[in-house]
């Protein structure tokens, strides 16, 4: 590690870039608890300020899939949704809901996330879903047999389940403040795998990240993945203006596409569901109560997969309808979100929520 820090913390002209064999050996270090606290936190800040390479990125993604603890399903695919594990501080997601919906329309769902996380210390899926009354303790090998239960279909794993090593960092990352390079690996740990396939499905901001996002997920070994720019770097679009993804199949090259939420139906004025009693000026406040946002977007949840319309729900029929397009389900958006509606409009998918708890 002193090694690895000469070289990588000695300024942005100076500094320079270690392999993906070192970068892997030393964040083993950093998992296992072998190097000084603040050694760990210099090594994550110091690529980060010098920008992580590929290799380097590699390398910390192969530690973490080192010490994760991961188990197959008992079905031959596995969409696996990837939400920032920091959260929503602007917008009520409906994005927990998602696995629920999927298995209700054919495709076995896995979600994954902590209780919270900086830097944003938003509402995470486990929030929602334990707000809802839904499990969110399961082990990897306890959520990939509910993915085979054709009733249910569907579960959220928490990283302190699947990678207890890495949810131990919690504290040190909130030390560090800044962004470092597990924030982008730790959503690709895979917890639940399918017996021929996995799919990865999680969204961007930034420009730079849809590329680096394939890359690692070619890495961590899934089949396919879509990668959305979505509200607050989730996997669902803005409901009011144009979105991009980009996708690859069988490991292969990505690929981009745009499309209008028009084109499938939804017609709103906002772009995402609406946190109840904020102003746009005080949305991601430091007052922000995760909390009670929480429960609130599991009273939305609940509400739009059982019929009631307006954003939660066709944030809902958005999500479903990309990843069921990705998954060549249907030939296009359009076919894929109304095959969704049918399956709300029948009450499958809260068929499928109910049964989990």
């Amino acid at each position: 590690m002193r090694s690895i820090l000469k070289r990588i913390a000695t300024g942005p002209e100076l500094s320079k870039d270690i392999s993906r064999e070192e970068a892997c050996a030393a964040m083993r270090l950093v998992l296992d608890g072998q190097v000084d606290p603040v050694q760990a936190g210099v090594f994550l800040i110091a690529l980060r300020m010098k920008r992580e390479t590929d290799d380097e990125n590699r390398g910390v993604l192969d530690a973490i899939l080192e010490a994760t603890r991961s188990a197959t399903a008992p079905v031959d695919e596995v969409l696996d949704i990837g939400d920032p594990y920091d959260g929503f501080v602007r917008t009520l997601p409906a994005s927990p809901f998602l696995p629920a919906l999927l298995a209700a329309c054919g495709v076995a769902a896995v979600s994954h996330g902590v209780e919270r996380m900086g830097p944003k210390y938003g509402v995470t899926h486990r929030q929602v879903l334990r707000a809802a009354g839904l499990p969110v303790d399961l082990q990897p090998a306890q959520a990939a047999a509910r993915l085979g239960d054709p009733a249910v279909g569907w579960a959220y794993v928490d990283q302190q389940a699947f990678c207890p090593k890495l949810h131990a960092l919690s504290g040190l990352r909130t030390l560090i403040v800044k962004r470092p390079a597990i924030t982008t690996a730790e959503v690709l740990a895979g917890p639940v795998r399918g017996r021929l396939k996995t799919h990865f499905v999680t969204g961007y901001v930034h420009k730079p990240y849809p590329r680096i996002y394939a890359l690692l997920a070619r890495h961590a070994g899934f089949d396919s993945a879509l990668i959305v720019r979505g509200v607050e770097g989730g996997v669902i679009p803005s409901l009011s203006q144009g979105g991009r993804a980009f996708h690859y199949h069988d490991r292969g090259e990505e690929t981009h596409a745009d499309f209008r939420p028009a084109a499938l139906g939804i017609e709103q004025p906002v772009r995402a569901p609406r946190i109840a009693g904020v102003t746009d000026a005080e949305q991601g406040e430091a007052s922000f109560d995760a909390a009670q946002v929480a429960q609130q977007a599991a009273q939305a949840g609940m509400a739009a997969l059982a019929g009631q319309p307006g954003a939660t729900r066709d944030s809902l029929i958005y999500g479903a309808a990309l990843c069921l397009w990705h998954l060549g389900r249907h030939g296009d958006l359009r076919s894929a979100a109304d095959a969704v509606r049918g399956v709300l409009d029948r009450g499958r998918a809260l068929e499928h929520l109910h049964q989990a708890i």
